[in-house]
């Protein structure tokens, strides 16, 4: 259901106008619960919960719209973003991007690391490599990839792979901003830790600014 949200376009505004002032949607997430350890598969299943290393934030959420207007994406940039692995850690621990952006995975351990992935919507395995070497892949299809490292099972992290681009990470104090967003009726949703809020509906005006909280218990 989630996989589906993130890949959906197409559903409620009008057909985007050049002539229309887009508006914000706004708000902070709060994250009072901690997530539940896991270590990574052995078997094809997709874990929802996670191991969190010092160093990576657990409250880190991302904010989207459930569907996109009709037009808002049909000509996707290929981008470009990465994703470290750092004292036995992915950093960032949740990475969001659109389809067709290529991510990057370097070493920057002193110790071989082994990136692989049993989504469905990425599945992956760029094998061991050392300090220094970096591999890359390629993320086509919407939804949510779970990333862990072969060799050592508590590094984990997420990938969320749009197909628009309306969506935002949300900062140190929890603030999110999804700017550009057309005039219209849309649901938003807040995901965090393989957890996603049930959909929010607002409306956003012609140049307005809608603001929206979440909280996760």
């Amino acid at each position: 259901m989630l996989a589906a949200a993130l890949g959906a376009a197409g559903a409620a505004p009008e057909r985007l106008a050049l002539d229309v002032r887009n508006g914000t949607i706004r708000g902070r997430v709060e994250v009072a619960r901690r997530p539940a350890p896991m270590s990574h598969p052995s078997s094809g299943t997709d874990p929802v919960g996670s191991m969190q290393p010092e160093d990576t934030d657990p409250s880190q959420s991302v904010v989207y719209l459930e569907r996109a207007p009709l037009g808002a994406f049909e000509q996707p940039e290929r981008g470009h973003a990465r994703m470290d692995q750092r004292n036995e850690s992915f950093v960032p621990h949740v990475l969001a991007i659109t389809t067709g952006t290529r991510v990057d995975f370097p070493n920057n351990d002193r110790i071989y690391h082994n990136v692989f992935s049993l989504s469905k919507a990425g599945r992956f395995d760029l094998g061991r490599y050392s300090v220094g070497q970096s591999k890359s892949i390629r993320f086509d299809r919407p939804g949510i990839v779970r990333v862990f490292c072969e060799i050592h099972s508590h590094m984990n992290a997420f990938i969320l792979v749009f197909s628009h681009p309306f969506f935002a990470i949300t900062d140190a104090d929890g603030r999110y901003r999804i700017a550009d967003v057309p005039p219209g009726g849309y649901n938003v949703i807040a995901w965090s830790e393989g957890v996603a809020l049930a959909p929010r509906p607002v409306v956003v005006s012609e140049g307005g600014s809608v603001e929206l909280d979440f909280a996760f218990r």
